[in-house]
């Protein structure tokens, strides 16, 4: 059964707006969450975790709010068991909370391998500390974001402990129906905000920023008021917001997230947890940034494309695609499902590739070891046909590929790639229809599925 374009319009959107799963934007939904009047669905498993967006660790993003003046808690970073015994000794409290820095929501509610349940405790003394740590670091969490795969611990953030009188949730993010940033802030803090948009959406506050004319004081007051700040802090409240939406803009941020932000048992506001998220295509002027990424909490394979420079998003399929231009791969991806095969990724080389970059996404793409055949799906505008080819030669001699690759190449200088392909030894399928293109690779990765599970050893000869 033919899948429908909508279903991949996903990881277009993906490609194009670097979208990333995050509770604020969740919260706001567009035309499916709170303006819709529900939480947007769950996606499918295959279209799970593909984000484009920086994350950063939350000590990191502390950091960060600290710099800029917002009020947080104590605390500092420690990667081994008697690094954290001696920063809990530093701070000097014996009320402290350990938190595994994973990039993943559920922490408080996740199982470590060896079984210790839950990736934020509260420790009444460095010995603890140094404890629980070493159960922490060094060993996979696991959360019902990260799913089996799990993710790695290599550091704890240990900080003091604070008693809240009152907890809120206080995020920004960027909102494609307003135009620009919004202000989302809530009375019920310190917990799931997406139960509280779907149990009461009337207790979420929106104020949407006009990102040329900045945040106003006013506005600030507005949303603290409307989160049900006492009247001796609202404008000690605004004044975070506004710290906050300077650092949301400074750093091209895409979501702020404080969850919560508090009203301290000593009177003061605080932010006691951050999440920030930052947009990638901001990378170039956000080096301090970018540098504090932390590949080990990343798909290996995120990060081989970024070396590449490549844009790829892993899919559950058989059949490896690569394409040049978003559109073309998902006319290519629709194509394949339309003959009944599953696509492997979306893997777009760009109009400028190289005939190494044509070789780092073979791969990028046989690095996944479900794939079972190729198809190479070139529109010669920008791109060069031969260059193309002269990548997929190189590719298949240097990585010795056992699989079939169908190869459909079209436009700019394609009577000297075909000629490439034709004077090389290797088997490279050249077909000059798409439609055929499609449904030899689905029939060729069927063989080869078929023959790994009789564990036949399969020999494609050409011409065949």
């Amino acid at each position: 059964m033919m899948i429908s374009t909508l279903k991949y319009l996903v990881v277009c959107l993906t490609y194009f707006v670097r979208h990333c799963n995050c509770s604020a934007q969740n919260v706001l939904g567009g035309s499916s969450g709170l303006f819709g009047g529900h939480v947007p669905q769950p996606q499918p498993p295959h279209l799970q975790q593909q984000q484009r967006n920086l994350s950063l660790h939350e000590y990191m993003s502390i950091g960060l709010l600290k710099e800029a003046g917002i009020s947080v808690p104590a605390g500092m970073v420690a990667s081994s068991s008697e690094e954290a015994y001696a920063v809990a000794k530093e701070i000097g409290s014996k009320d402290l909370v350990v938190k595994a820095q994973v990039l993943a929501g559920g922490r408080g509610k996740g199982t470590f391998e060896g079984g210790l349940k839950g990736g934020v405790r509260i420790v009444y003394s460095p010995e603890e500390a140094r404890d629980i740590s070493s159960q922490m670091i060094g060993r996979k969490l696991y959360t019902k974001q990260t799913g089996e795969a799990g993710r790695i611990c290599n550091q704890v953030f240990i900080c003091e402990r604070r008693y809240p009188r009152r907890e809120y949730y206080f995020a920004i993010t960027m909102e494609r129906s307003y135009q620009g940033p919004v202000l989302i802030g809530s009375s019920q803090g310190g917990v799931n905000i997406e139960d509280v948009a779907a149990e009461n959406p009337d207790a979420i506050v929106k104020e949407p920023i006009d990102i040329v004319e900045g945040i106003k004081m006013e506005q600030a007051v507005k949303v603290a008021q409307k989160m049900g700040f006492p009247p001796a802090l609202i404008n000690e409240a605004a004044e975070n917001m506004i710290k906050l939406y300077n650092l949301f803009i400074k750093y091209d941020a895409s979501m702020v997230e404080i969850n919560p932000m508090v009203e301290d048992s000593s009177g003061i506001v605080m932010c006691m947890d951050a999440k920030i998220n930052f947009d990638s295509n901001a990378a170039y002027r956000q080096k301090m940034v970018f540098d504090m990424q932390d590949w080990t909490q990343e798909d290996p394979r995120d990060r081989q494309a970024a070396k590449a420079d490549l844009n790829y998003i892993g899919l559950d399929g058989t059949i490896g695609c690569l394409v040049n231009g978003a559109g073309l791969a998902m006319a290519t991806m629709d194509i394949i499902k339309l003959h009944g095969g599953t696509p492997a990724n979306f893997l777009d080389v760009g109009g400028g590739a190289t005939a190494h970059q044509v070789t780092e996404a073979f791969k990028l793409i046989t690095s996944d070891r479900k794939v079972q055949a190729i198809l190479v799906n070139i529109f010669g505008g920008i791109m060069r046909c031969d260059v193309i080819a002269q990548g997929i030669i190189m590719a298949v001699r240097d990585l010795d590929l056992k699989i079939p690759i169908v190869v459909r190449l079209q436009g700019t200088r394609v009577d000297d790639a075909k000629a490439l392909i034709a004077a090389s030894p290797l088997k490279i399928l050249a077909c000059d229809d798409l439609d055929e293109a499609a449904k030899m690779v689905v029939k060729l990765s069927e063989i080869v599925s078929l023959a790994k599970e009789a564990q036949v050893d399969i020999t494609f000869q050409l011409p065949i």
